[in-house]
């Protein structure tokens, strides 16, 4: 069909969409871990006793709350992009371990995973054009 083959020309338009709509969910799910202080870092840094990491809770729950809030507005910007991936990755892979570990299986950690692998693309793929890291 002729309207698809002219869409490859939106392809920069695509990752921007792409850009603003996981940096708006990621900022609406950090944000409040953010908020949370260092008792709520704390609690959230807990999790890396997935990876045996049980020192620092409240250095790495503030990491992870900082990657999801912090990472999903330079998301939206296209600012320090492939970094800030590589960061959404790896909380996305604690993510998913803790959902294993609870014993939610694939149910409760499809959602993780399916982010996670989003945000390991985008470390190929790129912002697009309309990013500040392209100006």
């Amino acid at each position: 069909m002729a309207i698809f083959d002219t869409l490859g020309k939106y392809r920069n338009t695509g990752l921007l969409i792409l850009r603003i709509g996981l940096g708006v969910m990621m900022m609406v799910h950090g944000l409040p871990k953010i908020m949370g202080g260092p008792d709520g870092w704390t609690k959230l840094g807990g999790s890396m006793k997935v990876v045996h990491i049980d020192f620092l809770p409240m250095l790495w729950g503030f990491m992870a709350a900082a990657s999801e809030g912090i990472g999903g507005f330079l998301l939206i910007l296209g600012l320090f992009f492939r970094p800030v991936n590589m960061l959404l990755v790896v909380t996305m892979i604690i993510a998913s371990l803790v959902h294993f570990a609870k014993g939610d299986g694939l149910d409760g950690a499809g959602h993780a995973i399916e982010l996670g692998i989003v945000f390991f693309s985008l470390i190929f793929i790129g912002p697009g054009k309309y990013s500040i890291d392209k100006k």
